[in-house]
């Protein structure tokens, strides 16, 4: 058995509006930073998994994905496994 360490980004599909990046957008154009044109916020979600082998750590974490770490209708997400 190996420990897999799995990074989950989930982010807003390009589509879907993102309040709370204006938010942030705003703030950053409040403290002066007028030339950042667009902000988007998103989650990272880190995991230590054990397995024997990556394919199924990765079919187990897009099956996470799926069904509890994202939304599928509106958001996308990107796993990276490291060993």
């Amino acid at each position: 058995m190996r420990e897999f360490k799995v990074k989950v980004e989930v982010k807003l599909k390009p589509v879907v509006l993102d309040p709370q990046g204006k938010t942030v957008l705003t703030a950053l154009h409040n403290l002066g930073y007028d030339k950042v044109e667009d902000a988007r916020v998103g989650k990272l979600i880190e995991l230590k998994i054990t397995d024997s082998d990556a394919s199924n750590v990765k079919e187990r974490v897009d099956d996470m994905c799926k069904k509890l770490l994202s939304n599928p209708v509106i958001e996308d997400f990107v796993v990276k496994i490291e060993e």
